[in-house]
This record gives C-alpha cells, structure tokens and sequence, in this order.
C-alpha cells in the first residue's frame, strides 16, 4: 500500500494552527524542519505506524521517509512533534514490524489459554521491501502447549529476520487449575462444645 503525506518548510513566521511540526532527517538528508497537517498525520500514523514507507510531497522533492518517532501531548494524548527519517534508495533498514495473529487453534477450542508472547519482530530489508505486518496462522497450535516461534515465520522476499528464531511468539499454554479454597472452621462450634464440655465436668463434681 502507497502513503503519502503533504509537508510544509517550517519557517518562525509558519501558522501552526492545525499542525505539528516534524523534523526530517537521515544519512545523506540534512536536517529540515517541516510541519505537516495534525489530522493528516495521526490518520497516517495509525494506518502505517513506523513500519511503512511514506512519500513526503510539497517540498523541493519528494522523498521517502520512515515515522521514526512521535511526542504526545501527555494530557491529550495528540500528537505534537514527529521525527521521519528519510530513507535512501537501495539502504537497507532495521525496522521492527507488529505481528497480526489469524486463523483458529484447534488447541485453544479444547480449553487452552491462546498466550501471544511477541507482538512485533525485528527486521531487516530495503524500503520498497518492508512490510507492514507480518500474519502469524495460530491454526498450527494443535494440542496442549504447542508453540510458535520466530524461525516458523514464513521467508519474505528481501526481508531478513533479525529476531532470535528460538523466541516464542504463541504458546497454546494449559489452563491453570484454580486452587481450593482452605475450610474455615467454625469457631462457634467450637466454643459451644467448649461449654458443653464444662457443663458435664460441674455435672459430674455434683
């Protein structure tokens, strides 16, 4: 899927109302200070997370970037600033990409808890090769404490999997039994036969 997001040059007089100023940056990119439409963004944002490559449009040339990193506002939650790291043809990037569970596990049916332990792997590829998810089938956790790894994810063309193979991403873990809950006694009883007790002892003195 294609993004593209509309840029600004930021400059001291630039009217900031229903914006967000972003820098963009990157290896062989200076530095430029930009401001991009707030709704826009988050729209974007949310649709292509940090995983995506984007083509910044309005300014002297289209380039590519990468949502490197966003600051909320901690009251509102609205985003306030964004870094994008300007991807260049041809270099490979390390990115990590949200992992998407599907499918039905036969397991889970049975009473197993469905435990996602990864939701995101790390990756290494070119731009035009990222993807912007990675799908994990859990229809292959079959029986009791069947696990997905990370060396069962599928080969992507392009795309190298730096995440440890041997890190667990799903387990189809047994349910925990519920512990029994101690008896109370009853101290009532206890008391009565107690009293009881006496009044057979004074019985017997008499």
């Amino acid at each position: 899927m294609t993004y593209t997001l509309n840029a600004q040059a930021f400059h001291a007089s630039t009217d900031m109302t229903g914006r967000i100023k972003a820098v963009v940056y990157g290896p062989k990119y200076p530095s430029t200070s930009i401001t991009v439409d707030a709704k826009e963004f988050t729209k974007l944002f949310k649709a292509a997370g940090e995983s995506s490559v984007i083509t910044l449009t309005g300014l002297d040339a289209d380039q590519d970037v990468l949502i490197h990193e966003v600051q909320s506002n901690v009251v509102k939650g609205t985003i306030i600033h964004a870094d994008l790291y300007a991807v260049q043809k041809g270099q490979k990037i390390t990115v990590h990409v949200p992992l998407v569970f599907t499918g039905v596990s036969a397991a889970v049916k049975q009473g197993a808890n469905l435990v996602k332990v990864l939701h995101e792997v790390e990756v290494e590829a070119e731009a035009k090769n990222l993807p912007h998810e990675i799908t994990i089938d859990i229809s292959s956790l079959v029986n009791m404490d069947d696990q997905i790894t990370v060396s069962d994810i599928k080969p992507m063309t392009g795309v190298e999997i730096l995440s440890n193979g041997d890190d667990v991403i799903a387990i189809a873990a047994k349910p925990v039994e519920e512990a029994e809950e101690p008896a109370v006694l009853d101290m009532s009883a206890i008391e009565i036969s107690d009293q009881k007790g006496k009044k057979d002892d004074e019985e017997a003195a008499a």
